[in-house]
């Protein structure tokens, strides 16, 4: 038997939509004010979902004291009251749009939870705008 165990989580951090190559014009043609050189934040949400078979001894799928703390320190506290652009190494490089927040999120995670656990991140940008990773 197989259930889900989900867990929230939160982040306040500040980007900005750009892409280095582009002109401003362009970029705020493609961004609109999400391209602002000033940047701007967004109160993130993060549900992280975790599947897999229950354990026939403990009951659980996953101990969720285990998936608060890989949470707090792999997520939380890395990225809270942040620059994404400037203080994450990784969006140095990549735009830090939801989408590819949420995948560095599931990257990051996926290796602190067992393979045979399916691994899904939802990150809510704001309450209309979210995305959801899988891994695929």
């Amino acid at each position: 038997m197989k259930v889900t165990v989900s867990r929230k989580a939160y982040f306040n951090a500040a980007h900005r939509l750009y892409i280095k190559q582009w002109s401003e014009e362009k970029n705020l043609n493609i961004f609109g004010k999400c391209s602002n050189p000033n940047f701007h934040g967004h109160n993130y949400e993060i549900i992280v979902h975790v599947k897999g078979k229950v354990d026939e001894l403990t009951g659980i799928v996953i101990d969720l004291k285990y998936l608060k703390q890989i949470i707090k320190h792999e997520i939380e506290d890395l990225l809270d009251h942040k620059n994404l652009n400037l203080e994450i190494k990784y969006f140095k490089e990549v735009v830090p749009t939801a989408e590819n927040i949420c995948i560095f999120i599931w990257n990051t995670l996926r290796k602190k939870i067992d393979n045979n656990k399916h691994l899904s991140v939802t990150l809510f940008e704001t309450p209309r705008n979210f995305v959801k990773y899988s891994g695929n």
